[in-house]
């Protein structure tokens, strides 16, 4: 099966369980996480996620909805983008 990837993004005020709140609704949707990254800049907490959503389970408009309601309950803001998207806003 080819890989289908997307960016994840998160910012916020560094809390416990962030990481496993992500990563659980990940896990539930078949989503694999092929690269992450994370940091505390300053007192934020700051994560990248690169993604192979191929085999999620669910619209990929709904699992942003999802990413977006556990930001919201955070107080984070969690952003996704298909790969290619990310890949033409960022490119010099």
């Amino acid at each position: 099966m080819k890989k289908e990837l997307s960016f994840i993004t998160v910012i916020g005020k560094d809390k416990l369980g962030i990481v496993a709140k992500v990563s659980d609704l990940l896990y539930k949707n078949n989503i694999n996480i092929e690269d992450i990254n994370q940091k505390i800049m300053e007192g934020l907490f700051v994560m990248t996620m690169l993604v192979d959503v191929s085999g999620c389970k669910c619209p990929l408009k709904r699992l942003n909805s999802s990413l977006e309601n556990i930001g919201r309950k955070m107080g984070l803001k969690i952003q996704l983008q298909h790969e290619n998207i990310f890949k033409m806003m960022h490119r010099v």
